[in-house]
């Protein structure tokens, strides 16, 4: 294989970590704005109750969930736009070494950083799921009309 080819292929591998990232982030952009959607039909809902309503509480306790899962998708958004950007770098370094003497060393810490990220994309993704279940049991319980809580809900 070329020298010129051999670098092609080098930047070429970041570009398909790029696609995964997109792919990712479709994903993510859409869990985020199920959240907004979800946070501005329950602060609508706990408006409209009367104060001092059992279910203004739950609600209020949804509406906490909500936003927290929300902060959390955020950040695993942020990351995963963080690793799109490390790769497309990565790609440009790869690229870049053939005109600019670089070490090799550069565009291996680049694409390691974006696989950081990636990794700390899906620790929030996981956290933000723990949360999932937990504003459903709160519903479920506003729906039910006070039911208990299942064990590890708090109120």
């Amino acid at each position: 294989m070329t020298d010129a080819a051999q670098r092609i292929a080098v930047a070429v591998t970041p570009a398909v970590m790029v696609s995964a990232c997109g792919l990712v982030a479709l994903g993510l952009d859409n869990q985020v704005s199920r959240m907004s959607a979800r946070l501005r039909d329950l602060s609508s809902r706990y408006r409209a109750l009367a104060p001092g309503d059992e279910k203004r509480r739950l609600v209020r306790s949804q509406i906490e969930l909500f936003d927290l899962r929300h902060r959390i998708l955020t950040r695993a958004l942020l990351l995963d736009y963080a690793a799109l950007f490390l790769f497309v770098l990565t790609s440009l370094l790869s690229l870049a070494q053939g005109v600019v003497a670089l070490p090799a060393e550069v565009p291996l810490f680049v694409f390691a950083c974006g696989v950081v990220c990636l990794g700390g994309m899906a620790v929030y993704a996981i956290r933000s799921l723990r949360n999932a279940r937990s504003a459903l049991a709160i519903e479920q319980r506003e729906a039910f009309g006070g039911e208990p809580l299942p064990a590890g809900v708090s109120r």
